[in-house]
């Protein structure tokens, strides 16, 4: 596997439908191509989601944490990152 881990790739896999009305990946592989292909990234803390989502054009300022964590584009992942995925 490449730049995603396994973790990153099964919860993308299990909460894809978060962003996505239709399975975008069926398989690790698909959703690590799929990744690498919308150049999704994945940051330590919040306020680096925070950080991301304001350089990418998206109006951050109003949101507390909890907005921010159930972002649509973000998804926490069970080590304590986040993956976020522009959809």
């Amino acid at each position: 596997m490449g730049e995603y881990s396994e973790e990153c790739l099964l919860t993308f896999l299990e909460r894809q439908s978060q962003l996505f009305d239709e399975p975008v990946a069926g398989t690790i592989e698909e959703a690590e191509a799929f990744l690498e292909d919308c150049m999704a990234v994945v940051v330590d803390t919040l306020d680096d989601v925070r950080e991301y989502l304001d350089e990418n054009g998206i109006d951050v300022n109003s949101m507390g944490k909890d907005e921010l964590e159930e972002a649509s584009e973000v998804f926490p992942l069970p080590n304590g990152q986040y993956l976020i995925v522009e959809g």
